[in-house]
């Protein structure tokens, strides 16, 4: 069996990190795009945009190995 790597995706509208996330928890990516950036906008625990700049700094590009 294939073990899953958590990657940045070639699917990508900025980063590819949201992408990535749903293939690696195999979710439906525009719906964990929209819950991110719900998430982001409406509550103040939750530092999306710092979030989404340190996973893109610490997720490898799919094409890595």
């Amino acid at each position: 069996m294939e073990q899953k790597k958590l990657r940045r995706s070639e699917n990508r509208m900025l980063g590819g990190v949201i992408a990535g996330l749903a293939e690696y928890f195999d979710v439906d990516v525009t719906m964990l795009r929209v819950c991110y950036v719900l998430l982001s906008l409406f509550t103040a625990a939750f530092p999306g945009l710092l979030v989404y700049i340190i996973l893109l700094l610490i997720m490898p590009n799919s094409q890595e190995q």
